[in-house]
């Protein structure tokens, strides 16, 4: 699940793909690092597909921690920035290029080129125009800010699926901005009148 999928152009395509869906990790996944694991669904085509896990957080980066590490912050400058955004979590949102930040947001920020229209309520910006206006309050009235992403080759995702590896619902902004991480497997789970105790006798339904 660590393989970069490519796309064209800025527009997540429609069809019968997963764009702006959610995808919920079924007991039988075997990579560790998608146990329990919500992803938001950025870009799923023929060519392949890429998302944002939505309930991991990366404990040991700070939201503060980045935008210094991206020289968006100056020694000394914290206290011009809210400590409402200076708290705020980062999250893991997949193994490929953790390196680099990825933002879900609310649809009333645009960078252009950098950010991709998923649907008409969530967006997708991997700038750091965004994280620069995020700081100084002139950001999304909503976001998400993970490194990495998940990703996935030609034809991958849909063999983890008929493999019973992973379940699929419509996605919702409530769900993937809310701050309660821990909550959100069990939610999203819901949106498909399934408990998580329930999911080994569930084998088969994506």
């Amino acid at each position: 699940m660590a393989k970069r999928a490519s796309s064209k152009g800025r527009t997540a395509a429609r069809r019968d793909y997963l764009n702006g869906q959610l995808l919920i990790a079924m007991p039988a996944m075997t990579d560790k690092r998608f146990a329990r694991s919500v992803v938001y669904m950025c870009l799923h085509n023929e060519e392949g597909a890429m998302g944002i896990i939505i309930n991991q957080r990366a404990d040991k980066v700070s939201f503060a921690h980045l935008l210094r590490e991206l020289d968006l912050l100056s020694e000394g400058a914290e206290e011009e920035v809210p400590a409402s955004v200076l708290d705020r979590s980062v999250q893991i949102g997949g193994p490929v290029r953790m390196e680099h930040g990825f933002v879900l947001h609310s649809p009333d920020f645009s960078a252009g080129s950098a950010t991709l229209e998923i649907n008409g309520a969530i967006r997708l910006t991997n700038t750091v125009e965004i994280l620069r206006a995020i700081a100084r309050g002139r950001g999304p009235a909503r976001s998400l800010v993970a490194l990495g992403y998940a990703g996935w080759a030609p034809g991958q995702l849909e063999s983890e699926i008929r493999a019973n590896g992973w379940l699929s619902c419509p996605a919702d902004a409530d769900l993937v901005f809310d701050a309660n991480l821990e909550l959100k497997y069990d939610r999203a789970l819901a949106k498909l009148g399934v408990e998580a105790s329930h999911l080994v006798s569930y084998a088969g339904r994506a």
